[in-house]
């Protein structure tokens, strides 16, 4: 695959449920959880050694950012260690509530809308060339996106007039707008923010909000792989023309509300085609840039992958109950409601959608099917335990968590964003890391060496 570099930002739902008539703010459950990663701190933004983000968003919810990485594997790996981190701040956070004699459990989910109606994101980044005219990029991307949530949704209940139904994204109703430079206000299918943290002449970023957060690596691996094909496929100027949708925010909620994939919406030109026809308009391009190009085997695993899933959604989506977070989630409540005799307005129900989503894999009902081998796996456990402390070794992400490392080692006091490093104190120096493809930095090496032992 075309070189470049991907990310995903989770922000996770917290939920506090005190034992007995306890009151405590949510800022000082973050709190807690802050120091399970960063001990006798209490920062809002910090960087960890495998290279990785972790800090307070809007609405006081934890936020994972990974690291840069520059294939999908490793980003469905760091995206899954962003998750085990996370489960290993429960028991450090519930343990600090004891020493103040307060009880009570806390709950960490990768989901993206809670009880209330509100919604938090999963933001994918894919780093693009500034030569390219980003306006027509984006009017090629949007049908894609509206589309592509047929096998990277993952799954809601909820009512519309009264009455629960089950929906294919999370996301699709919280969208309001083609194009947006807000994430919050205005949500919109493409973010405009033109942040690349990298040199601003050479590259933007592509800086996605639309997508849900996933419990399945299949469902990661695909969202990022095909939209990486797709990106590339267009910078090359394998253009894909005449799908522009009449309404696409209106278009992307129909779908998600069509379980049958039968659904078909208006483009601008008045034709009529559903999500799977549109998807594969762009598999048949993506496939033509492949084979013009020297592309390796990821490529074609991801068309392979890509290809399978859109037959089987339109064969039958129920045969995706391994893959696809949504066909998982339905069957699971689906067999759920027919041995309890309930429907989608019952309250375990409810729970059900909800605990799915636990990153406590004691909970967790995605962690249960793990463990009964009833899902696909990308990655296996060593690949996701090494990744919490590893950074890719392949990015600029290895200069910084090489770089945090050696800081924590020595006791020095330090200040890390994207793009620089710095040492704080009398001798204070800041290395610049401008380059997110580079994964060496001759002055990091220079200070490692020389606090090294002798031999």
């Amino acid at each position: 695959m075309k070189n470049r570099i991907f990310g995903l930002e989770n922000e996770y739902g917290l939920i506090f449920s005190p034992n007995g008539k306890v009151y405590l703010p949510m800022e000082k459950i973050l709190g807690y959880i802050f120091e399970g990663l960063i001990p006798n701190s209490w920062p809002s933004n910090a960087f960890l050694v495998n290279g990785a983000r972790f800090y307070q968003d809007t609405g006081c919810h934890p936020e994972y950012s990974t690291p840069e990485c520059d294939n999908v594997f490793d980003l469905v790996v760091h995206d899954k260690a962003g998750e085990r981190l996370l489960e290993s701040c429960l028991p450090i956070a519930e343990k600090r509530l004891k020493e103040e004699g307060l009880s009570g459990e806390i709950y960490i989910f990768k989901n993206n809308t809670d009880s209330m109606g509100n919604t938090y994101g999963c933001h994918e980044n894919y780093l693009m060339r500034r030569d390219l005219d980003f306006w027509k990029v984006t009017e090629q991307l949007i049908p894609f996106f509206v589309t592509r949530q047929i096998y990277s949704g993952s799954g809601k209940v909820l009512k519309v007039s009264g009455k629960s139904h089950y929906f294919i994204s999370q996301r699709a109703q919280h969208i309001h707008e083609k194009t947006s430079s807000s994430t919050t206000s205005s949500r919109s299918i493409i973010n405009t923010r033109d942040e690349p943290h990298a040199d601003a002449e050479k590259y933007r970023r592509l800086h996605i909000i639309v997508g849900d957060s996933n419990m399945s690596e299949y469902a990661t691996y695909l969202k990022v792989g095909t939209t990486a094909l797709v990106l590339s496929m267009i910078e090359e100027g394998f253009n894909v023309v005449g799908l522009e949708l009449e309404d696409p925010v209106k278009a992307m909620r129909e779908i998600s509300r069509d379980l049958t994939m039968k659904k078909r919406v208006r483009l601008e030109g008045g034709k009529e085609m559903t999500a799977i026809e549109i998807q594969r308009i762009y598999l048949e391009k993506a496939k033509e840039y492949v084979a013009s190009e020297d592309e390796d085997e990821v490529s074609y695993d991801i068309l392979e992958r890509w290809e399978y899933v859109l037959n089987e959604l339109e064969e039958d989506p129920n045969r995706l109950s391994r893959e696809l977070d949504w066909v998982i989630k339905k069957e699971l409540i689906g067999s759920y409601m027919e041995r309890k005799g309930c429907g989608w307005d019952d309250a375990r129900v409810a729970m059900m959608d909800l605990q799915y989503h636990d990153v406590n894999q004691n909970r967790g009902l995605y962690s249960l099917l793990c463990r009964q081998d009833m899902v696909e796996r990308i990655a296996t456990e060593e690949d996701i335990q090494r990744a919490i402390q590893t950074p890719p070794q392949t990015t600029r992400a290895k200069v910084r968590g090489d770089f945090i490392r050696f800081a924590k080692e020595k006791n020095r006091s330090y200040t890390v964003d994207w793009t620089y490093l710095k040492l704080n104190g009398y001798w204070e120096e800041t290395i610049l890391c401008m380059d997110p493809f580079c994964s060496a930095n001759q002055r990091v090496k220079e200070l490692i060496a020389a606090a090294a032992p002798p031999k």
